[in-house]
């Protein structure tokens, strides 16, 4: 930050933008709530990216969208390279995802949220160009003793032994995919219990680095977008992110290499986002470990929400109430 004779210019994120952040991911969850259970994916993701496009566009910032919807979700808005907010204040690298967790929503399940992380400009590693990452995830006890080069048994004993735990009440969390096969059943072999995903594998980290998380540990292959968006949580928390990018096919490597990834490297969260002044904010779509999904009580909508920011190692709980005549009106239904 520095002073001119006009006021104050803020060249990097400040502590106040991620309570603005808040503002869309709680606009994206909110119009997404009549989409629950409905079946309908793109429904729920097309009106989640709209609010959280519209309200991003108030805010005293110049993000470019590093990790947005771009392929994944065929969406016309949040794209990679996008800039959004209205050009004023720092300069900064987001990570969108309107609804992680479509499918959830869509099926009425728990763990869908919405979510954005922020860092300071040319922060966050651009790994777009590899869809998939192999990932380990804990809290603060598995740092300098869980290494994702290890057996996946020797990570879960050695954290156990860190957290003075018996393997058997370790709970390792783990996308429920059939590429997990053998993975799940290494774990179980541990000794440990897994805790199957259906999707949103952000929440699970999150939640296996939180002191009061009820996973140890979260691991597997998941999306590299979401794994540099977790490693933003990760630094507020103190935990440990391991990755390593999982190409399938040989275009997919040749499009990391040309875009200067390393391959048979494990990306640390140093090398996933750069410095400590990095934010994330998640507010529930539906129910879930991390935070409770949106709720209607009466006139009010209800919502929570995390914020994480690292400089500062807080962590931040925010529940608002919304005039529901502001937002959906009748269209909310009876939820």
């Amino acid at each position: 930050m520095v002073s001119t004779e006009t006021g104050t210019l803020f060249l990097h994120p400040d502590r106040n933008l991620a309570l603005e952040l808040v503002r869309a991911t709680e606009a994206a969850a909110i119009r997404a709530v009549p989409f629950i259970g409905r079946g309908d994916k793109l429904g729920a993701d097309g009106a989640a990216v709209d609010a959280m496009r519209k309200f991003l566009g108030t805010v005293n910032f110049a993000g470019t969208i590093v990790i947005g919807e771009g392929e994944k979700d065929q969406a016309p808005m949040l794209f990679n390279g996008e800039v959004v907010g209205n050009g004023h204040g720092p300069e900064c690298d987001i990570a969108v995802d309107p609804i992680d967790g479509t499918s959830l929503t869509a099926a009425g399940r728990q763990n869908a949220i919405s979510m954005i992380a922020a860092a300071d400009r040319g922060a966050m590693l651009d790994a777009h160009s590899v869809f998939y990452m192999d990932k380990i995830v804990t809290g603060p006890e598995g740092v300098g003793v869980v290494d994702i080069r290890q057996p996946i048994g020797e990570n879960i004993r050695a954290l156990a032994k860190a957290k003075g735990k018996a393997v058997g009440e370790m709970y390792i969390g783990v996308l429920d995919r059939p590429r997990h096969e053998q993975l799940i059943a290494d774990i179980r072999a541990a000794g440990a219990g897994t805790r199957l995903l259906l999707d949103g594998d952000v929440a699970g980290g999150i939640n296996a680095a939180s002191y009061e998380g009820r996973l140890d540990m979260c691991v597997g292959i998941g999306g590299s977008p979401e794994g540099v968006a977790t490693a933003c949580a990760i630094k507020a928390l103190g935990g440990l992110i391991q990755t390593v990018l999982e190409p399938k096919t040989d275009d997919e490597k040749q499009r990391g290499l040309d875009a200067g990834l390393k391959f048979d490297h494990v990306y640390e969260a140093d090398e996933l986002v750069k410095g400590d002044n990095t934010f994330f904010v998640a507010t529930g779509v539906t129910d879930g470990m991390l935070v409770r999904g949106v709720q209607r009580k009466g006139p009010i909508i209800r919502t929570e929400s995390i914020v994480l920011r690292a400089r500062s190692g807080t962590i931040r709980r925010v529940t608002a109430d919304h005039q529901t005549s502001k937002w959906l009106g009748d269209d909310f239904g009876s939820r």
